[in-house]
């Protein structure tokens, strides 16, 4: 199993990836509904900092996906593959 400094890393170097690759990614980053805690007093551990990265990831690679299909869309210049 991963420690909490493991994953922190892991979702700084996500992050940091999006932010310098893809920057008009970095204002999702604010909104995603796992970085709005529900508790006053969230807790911050291995369970929640492993699903925030897991959210990372899944937007990271959504977004990467389709922006690579809108540019070989409009390379081909039909609009569809």
């Amino acid at each position: 199993m991963e420690t909490e400094d493991e994953i922190n890393a892991k979702i700084l170097k996500i992050t940091m990836v999006i932010q310098e690759n893809y920057p008009e990614l970095s204002k999702y980053l604010n909104e995603m509904p796992i970085t709005i805690p529900i508790d006053n007093r969230p807790e911050v551990n291995v369970k929640n900092l492993h699903k925030y990265y897991d959210s990372l990831v899944a937007l990271f690679r959504k977004y990467v996906a389709e922006h690579q299909l809108n540019y070989i869309n409009q390379r081909s210049g039909s609009g569809h593959l």
